[in-house]
């Protein structure tokens, strides 16, 4: 095993005078924290050197002028739960800038539904907020509320209601830069500007999302869109019976998108995701099912090859308006189901006992990973290429990841998102087990394979593991590379000294690349 990278002591000396000595942990066991618990055992490809906890703008800026000085490399995160590396850098050494401390939910406007958070606010956290502030206001929330609102969203996570997408969620930015500057987005430009949360662009050129999936900046404060609660929510299980219906279920959901009737970000689910999703089954282990296998337990769940989570909310007459709509289209395709097992008001929320339900009303849950659903050795990398929201298109990806998971014996468990009217996400999880270092390190190895595969045929990810980012940022290959020049140029002027996050999908400052 390599040795253990260490900072400097004059690094930690100065980062202990500015943060204190409890905020600043350099140990095994403080640095082990944040390492990818599903990476490869005993691998430190991936592990840093130090993990700071600042609890204001004012000690970020001053961690960064300390990394500037010292020409250090550090890495932030929200709470550093992400499925694709966790809160993992990708250059070995670096110091971890944890932003859990930053923790406070600044405002919460219920005129105009929008929140204001610090990087460490959970989902939890501004639920628990916005409910006991008695606020008629819901949250678009990914599966799992343990993570970081501004974080995850940074990384274009993945929630359900209509700000659930391409970066809709977020409005009005505050930004430490690599130099340790601080920058409003948008109308935050203007002092004490009042729409600075309600209206995305400036003046000018508009850097909101130029700060997404990016290493230009530490975000410190957002702007978070909320939904009223509705009259009326109605959560929705669409199923088709066969595997061939893949195609004419994207193409129906596409159009109920297009028109309007379905405004979520629905989900496109397996055969073993629906059950483990949705009816709160054990996840598979990696041991590969046979086809035969799947089938019988879709025959046993009464679920079909594929389906289809999403909801509506509304008015009660729209509500119902939309069911019926749903209905006439759905099931004009032979064999498909639509579960429309209950519409629910505000009031009735505590009794809604699924907890996928839960997640598309806003409501937090952990009970995937608490209940035992996910076992406890039970890994997983995901490769999630962007795709036309087309049916014949899906298929064919779907039917080159398919290959080559059963090909090195895993078990296919994914499916699709469609992030808006036009697109799919295709993400496909593989699975193993921890401690097997063998069956790890063939997921990564198959990942990367996909990644040049899919790619070759035109689709690249719309989020990579840090083991793959290189790999990921290759395939945005046009005019030979064009795109990585560009953000590399404006990497090399915002961060001169190559300091934060260098790597973070596939962009490095000049001097990693020299």
């Amino acid at each position: 095993m390599t040795e253990r990278p260490t900072l400097a002591p004059a690094v930690l000396d100065e980062l202990v005078a500015v943060l204190s000595a409890d905020r600043v942990v350099s140990d095994d066991a403080g640095v082990d924290e944040f390492k990818d618990p599903y990476w490869i055992p005993g691998d430190d490809t991936y592990v840093g050197s130090a993990v700071v906890y600042p609890t204001s703008v004012e000690e970020v800026q001053a961690v960064m002028r300390t990394a500037n000085r010292h020409g250090v490399p550090v890495w932030p995160h929200g709470q550093g739960r992400g499925g694709y590396g966790g809160p993992s850098p990708v250059v070995r050494g670096s110091i971890q800038i944890s932003l859990r401390q930053m923790n406070r939910v600044l405002e919460i406007n219920e005129e105009l539904a929008y929140a204001v958070v610090e990087p460490g606010v959970r989902w939890s956290d501004l639920y628990d907020q916005i409910e006991a502030g008695g606020h008629s206001l819901q949250l678009s929330i990914p599966d799992l509320s343990w993570g970081s609102v501004i974080g995850n969203s940074m990384d274009n996570g993945i929630t359900y209601m209509p700000h659930g997408a391409d970066f809709q969620l977020l409005c009005g930015l505050e930004v430490v830069t690599p130099t340790g500057e601080l920058v409003r987005t948008g109308m935050g430009a203007i002092p004490d500007n009042k729409a600075w949360h309600l209206y995305r662009r400036g003046l000018g050129p508009s850097f909101g999302e130029m700060f997404a999936q990016s290493n230009f900046g530490i975000v410190v404060r957002a702007g978070v869109w909320l939904q009223r609660k509705p009259e009326a929510y109605a959560p929705l299980l669409l199923t088709v019976a066969n595997d061939e219906d893949l195609e004419i279920l994207v193409d129906t959901l596409r159009d109920l998108l297009l028109e309007g009737t379905v405004t979520a970000v629905p989900g496109v689910m397996s055969t073993l995701t629906t059950i483990s999703t949705i009816y709160e089954a054990p996840v598979p282990p990696a041991d590969l099912l046979d086809e035969a296998g799947v089938r019988a337990l879709a025959e046993q769940y009464g679920v079909g090859a594929w389906a289809v989570r999403t909801a509506l909310w509304g008015r009660k007459s729209v509500v119902d308006a939309k069911l019926a709509r749903i209905r006439e289209v759905w099931e004009a395709i032979p064999g498909a189901t639509v579960d429309s097992h209950r519409i629910f008001a505000p009031h009735e929320y505590g009794e809604i006992d699924r907890e996928s339900d839960k997640v598309q009303a806003g409501i937090p849950t952990m009970k995937l990973l608490e209940s035992g659903q996910w076992p406890a050795d039970l890994g997983h990398a995901a490769f999630a290429p962007i795709v036309p929201l087309v049916g014949t298109e899906v298929r064919y990806v779907m039917d080159q990841i398919k290959l080559r998971f059963h090909e090195n014996g895993l078990n296919f468990i994914g499916g699709l998102f469609a992030f808006n009217q036009r697109t799919a996400c295709v993400v496909a999880g593989l699975t193993y087990n921890i401690h097997d270092k063998e069956q790890v390190t063939k997921a990564y190895a198959v990942a990367k394979q996909l990644v040049q595969e899919v790619g070759e045929l035109g689709y690249g990810e719309y989020r990579a593991h840090v083991d793959f980012m290189d790999e990921a940022q290759g395939i945005f290959n046009w005019n030979d590379g064009a795109y990585r020049r560009f953000a590399e140029t404006i990497k090399d002027a915002v961060d001169p000294n190559g300091i934060l996050s260098p790597g973070r999908h596939g962009i490095w400052p000049a001097k990693y690349r020299e």
